[in-house]
């Protein structure tokens, strides 16, 4: 495509420079940007990724922590849109870990040379979008700008990583991070006195991975989880050999469940049963690896009542004869949310790391943390000398990576301020007063690529609809976009994940309005309703 001469600056300097035109442009070389880069590329449109990290991988390069790894199955996990792809690549895990998981995205890159599409070391500072040239300007930090007729934000659901406010967080004097930022070094923590703020999903894979080889652990917990047990395992060459002659059944399997995963509830209701048959399978289940013990009981334990508190006893009282101490028990016992309110954490060995000698837990509802000292964490009750902090304070969900960049739509108004009172889009992807920008960042709270593979093929099939028809733009019309508002917010009252304080309604980060972040809606319910808007000419859209 042609380009044409822009004034740039660059680290302060004026200089005249060619800016880079093309089709598509993706913010993010992840799960999702990867197989954006791929469809486009196949439908023959020129396409550039950005991505901030050095290599590809998104969540899987930055999470490096020790015990990081899926929580769906791998082969349920990794992409479907090629056969080969399938039957060469072999997982090692039931449970894949972030190396395997960045081993397998490098090898995506590679296999299908997406890497000369990618531009790494590129934090993108901005996107503004042009009116009269239909085009978006994205800038990065640095100065470097690219321009494209399509926009697609593939920033990752759970990427920005949050840490409080703390007082003095910046007077520690030795090493600290995010979980989620966890350095290519990784970190010396043998021997070292070590503090984890926060028991949410990553510390419970954290915690009993470094409790061994630390002089002392001293955990800060506000929210006590209900979390269990992963039971990972290797899978040996015949096992794999079998999944690989099942892919077709196990993507279907996915595809007609809620979240995309490989269980489904049993569609008997846990009170009609007696209450022995009730605790044989709660028993059956819990000796199952990964979800099952939460997606494939009876189908009332998901909704608030009788069975879902009937259930959540069972798993408080697993949690109770895990932990020898029975005061510490019963602070890592949930008493404040409904049992699947929050997505499980699955564990190995996180309730047994508190019976070590060297393993403190710390209340933190109960006496606060006050401020961060050169040498540790002061509460309301007591100061902890610590050589090293790790924060595991989660994220900033689902729109917090997107309103990062600073997004600029016609008129010169900005997403941020669009989103003040929470996402306004249709169907989660496309916003009035936002042309041709696709927001592909709330793919899923299920199984990620079960969900984000379909969402692509759908953006793509709709980009390559604009061009073969002779349109240029497509934007929501602001009733479609007040409908889906009203729908999710309304839907959303009756599921359980709006039933508590977490990052699924924002309620995780000080001033971000409350609302529901992703669709009420299943994945085949949410599959079904972009088939139908597209089987009508984009219901909804106004093509120009």
């Amino acid at each position: 495509m042609a380009t044409s001469p822009q004034q740039a600056t660059a680290t302060g300097t004026a200089a005249d420079k060619e800016i880079e035109q093309f089709d598509v442009v993706v913010i993010g070389a992840g799960v999702t940007g990867l197989y954006a880069l791929y469809r486009m590329r196949e439908l023959g449109f020129s396409v550039k990724v950005l991505d901030e990290a050095s290599g590809v991988g998104g969540t899987w390069y930055w999470a490096r922590y020790p015990g990081c790894r899926f929580d769906s199955e791998s082969y349920s996990y990794g992409y479907s849109f090629s056969e080969e792809l399938l039957q060469e690549w072999d997982w090692k895990e039931h449970y894949s870990g972030q190396p395997e998981n960045e081993r397998y995205l490098n090898y995506v890159a590679d296999k299908f040379d997406l890497r000369p599409n990618i531009r790494f070391n590129t934090r993108v500072a901005s996107a503004v979008y042009d009116d009269e040239e239909n085009r978006w300007q994205v800038e990065a930090k640095d100065g470097w700008k690219v321009k494209g007729q399509f926009l697609i934000t593939a920033v990752g659901l759970l990427s920005a990583g949050y840490i409080p406010d703390f007082e003095g967080i910046n007077s520690f004097k030795g090493p600290w991070c995010h979980t989620g930022r966890w350095p290519k070094e990784g970190m010396d923590l043998a021997g070292k006195r070590v503090g984890v703020v926060g028991t949410g999903a990553t510390a419970v894979q954290l915690i009993p991975m470094i409790a061994p080889e630390v002089a002392h652990l001293t955990v800060f917990q506000r929210t006590a989880n209900f979390c269990a047990p992963l039971r990972n395992g290797p899978i040996d060459a015949d096992t794999m050999n079998e999944i690989k002659a099942n892919y077709p059944e196990i993507f279907r399997i996915c595809s007609e469940t809620a979240g995309s995963f490989m269980h489904e509830f049993d569609q008997r209701s846990a009170m009609e049963v007696s209450e022995e048959e009730r605790l044989e399978q709660y028993e059956e289940l819990w000796q199952k690896p990964g979800f099952a013990k939460w997606l494939s009981n009876f189908r009332d334990v998901m909704v608030p009542g009788e069975a879902n508190e009937d259930y959540a006893e069972f798993v408080r009282n697993k949690i109770r004869e895990r932990v020898h101490d029975p005061v510490v028990a019963e602070m890592l016992v949930p008493k404040d949310h409904t049992f699947g309110a929050k997505r499980v954490p699955c564990e190995t060995g996180y309730y047994d790391a508190y019976n070590r000698d060297n393993v403190l837990l710390v209340d933190v509802r109960k006496a606060p943390i006050e401020c961060i000292t050169p040498t540790g964490i002061k509460t309301a009750d007591a100061e902890y000398d610590l050589d090293v902090i790790i924060y595991a304070t989660g994220y900033d969900a689902v729109t917090g990576a997107l309103l990062n960049i600073d997004i600029h739509g016609q008129g010169g108004q900005t997403l941020r301020e669009k989103f003040v009172d929470g996402p306004r889009t249709y169907l989660g992807i496309s916003s009035v007063g936002f042309p041709n920008l696709f927001t592909v960042n709330a793919a899923s709270v299920g199984n990620f690529v079960r969900a984000a593979e379909p969402l692509m093929d759908w953006v793509s099939e709709c980009i390559s609809y604009i061009r073969d028809n002779g349109y240029t733009r497509i934007t929501p019309t602001l009733e479609a976009e007040d409908a889906w508002v009203k729908h999710v917010n309304e839907d959303g009252e009756n599921i359980l994940r709006t039933k508590t304080t977490s990052w699924f309604v924002g309620a995780n980060i000080p001033g971000k309005a409350r609302a529901l972040l992703t669709a009420p809606d299943t994945a085949p319910a949410m599959r079904n309703k972009r088939a139908e808007v597209a089987a009508n000419n984009y219901e909804g859209f106004v093509l120009e």
